[in-house]
């Protein structure tokens, strides 16, 4: 609890000190969107029932406040956009998602390499605790195409994480940790460089993204992690409780590696015969 009121303190200071004046001398600009009139009757609806009335709701509610649907109906979509995050926000959480990442995937690199007690466990809290306010902020964050996966992803790693360290599985909890964070490591600047508006710079480091996540995802998840905790763990032990648990959340992850890969190579299908993402 204190590690992750820790890591709160510090995003919200690196955003207001470092991350928020570097994208005003970047060039980062939030859209001018015009805000919703106060109307109280559409604003305790969009409070309490829905964000998206349906046809019959927006006939009633215009018949309440006495206004035609067509301004009903842009109050709706001007309050949604009120609520969406601005550009400067996105480039905020895009510089302190980068730099965790960052930091966490040479933490695991030196993990591997000499895996000492005191380190291994600040490692372990560091993603823990991470993966945890994903989950807590998971609710107010823009829902995207892939919500329902989301959730099952950062509910498995988190279940990976803690089991792997009880049940001393380290080595293979700490390099499924490092295999994840190598990708997010050029997703992250993809969306600054997005964001600023160096579209050269965005597709270039898509590509490098596209392909560092499918060989990591695809390639080197399946035959480093999977054959070594499905097949050849069996050559040495006998199946238990752990030998099934860790390898179903393996598998969960590796269908979800599947899903966000089918998305990418679609994405990257675009950009081959648009030049654009």
């Amino acid at each position: 609890k204190s590690l992750f009121r820790f890591g709160l303190n510090l995003y919200l200071s690196s955003c207001r000190a470092i991350a928020l004046p570097l994208s005003a001398k970047l060039g980062v600009k939030d859209k001018l969107r015009p805000k919703a009139q106060p109307i109280s009757i559409l604003e305790t609806f969009y409070t309490v029932n829905c964000k998206n009335p349906k046809e019959g709701e927006l006939i009633s509610l215009a018949k309440q406040c006495d206004l035609p649907v067509r301004k009903v109906e842009r109050w709706f979509r001007r309050r949604r956009n009120t609520d969406r995050p601005s550009l400067s926000k996105k480039f905020c959480e895009a510089c302190w998602r980068f730099t965790f990442y960052i930091v966490s995937f040479f933490t695991g690199l030196a993990v591997l390499y000499n895996p000492l007690q005191p380190s291994l466990f600040w490692y372990y809290m560091l993603e823990l605790s991470f993966y945890c306010s994903l989950v807590f902020t998971l609710p107010f964050d823009v829902k995207r195409k892939d919500f329902k996966e989301q959730i099952v992803h950062h509910a498995a790693t988190i279940f990976l994480i803690s089991f792997s360290y009880c049940a001393n599985y380290i080595r293979i909890g700490t390099l499924v940790m490092v295999i994840h964070d190598a990708s997010d490591c050029f997703l992250e600047p993809t969306k600054i460089f997005n964001y600023m508006k160096w579209k050269k710079t965005c597709d270039r480091l898509f590509m490098i993204f596209s392909a560092v996540f499918l060989i990591s995802r695809l390639v080197i998840f399946p035959y480093t992690v999977l054959y070594n905790t499905y097949y050849y763990s069996m050559e040495i032990f006998q199946p238990f409780f752990g030998y099934y648990f860790v390898n179903t959340l393996l598998i969960t992850l590796q269908l979800l590696h599947i899903f966000w890969s089918c998305l990418i190579i679609h994405m990257v299908y675009k950009f081959m015969l648009q030049g654009t993402v």
